[in-house]
């Protein structure tokens, strides 16, 4: 557990640091999805609940990769 601690808080490539950030827009954007006051198709709340979830594993992938993997 440490290791992925260590990983986490570890210097992030510029080019991972911008997935990670439209990882989270995605994430955003499926989880206003999801949680919007109206009634919805069924097709676009299924959309928006798969954007979510490519969006927080986009994310989180993005933020555990470093530029030094001595370990």
């Amino acid at each position: 557990m440490k290791k992925v601690l260590n990983r986490a808080s570890a210097p992030t490539p510029k080019f991972f640091k911008v997935l990670r950030t439209v990882g989270l827009a995605l994430a955003a954007v499926g989880g206003t999805i999801l949680a919007a006051p109206v009634a919805l198709p069924v097709i676009v709340t299924t959309i928006g609940g798969y954007v979510a979830v490519a969006g927080g594993v986009l994310t989180t992938v993005s933020q555990l990769t470093t530029t030094n993997d001595s370990e």
